[in-house]
């Protein structure tokens, strides 16, 4: 079986390791405004306790749902292959945060 990796895997890639970090705040801004705590005690939690960091993580990859839909949609299956590849290179760090910590 041969591997075809060409740009867009390459930018699906990049979409989904670096989607989750950027939505990681905003997961985080919207749970303090819907839980009346500052924006800096999720924060804290998130950077402190390892249990805290799993959760909110896994709430922040919920993004590359997003990306994911909308290459689905429009066919472009190369971007689509990028973010799911972007997705497993997280789960090593979950697993260790999960387990091994």
């Amino acid at each position: 079986m041969k591997l075809n990796w060409n740009r867009e895997n390459s930018l699906g890639l990049l979409i989904g390791v670096t989607s989750p970090v950027v939505f990681l705040p905003v997961v985080l801004l919207i749970m303090s405004i819907s839980s009346g705590f500052s924006f800096g005690y999720f924060w804290s939690q998130f950077t402190y306790y390892t249990e805290f960091q799993s959760k909110y993580l896994s709430l922040a990859m919920i993004s590359n749902l997003i990306w994911f839909y909308i290459f689905l949609n429009r066919e472009k299956y190369e971007y689509t292959k990028g973010i799911i590849i972007g997705l497993l290179l997280y789960a090593p760090y979950m697993i260790y945060i999960n387990i091994i910590k």
